[in-house]
């Protein structure tokens, strides 16, 4: 079990003391990805997503609780 644990922490180390490795852009023949192409196209998705996140939550009000009777309100002066 010794083993084990010091295998485990000599690897733990290791991975703390090598340096992340970097991501090498690769040469697509000068075809832009599908991220560079909506960057390109100049359209603001962060406001779509936003107006729909709102419209989701604008539609959990209908989740509220209403009285303990729905069909019965009562009036003011009982």
């Amino acid at each position: 079990m010794r083993a084990h644990r010091r295998a485990a922490a000599i690897l733990f180390v290791t991975l703390l003391l090598v340096p992340a490795s970097q991501a090498v852009p690769q040469d697509r023949g000068s075809i832009p990805t599908e991220t560079q192409e909506r960057m390109r196209s100049g359209i603001d998705y962060n406001t779509i997503w936003n107006l729909i996140g709102l419209l989701g939550l604008l539609g959990l009000l209908g989740l509220r609780k209403g009285h303990d009777e729905d069909s019965y309100h009562p009036a003011s002066f009982e």
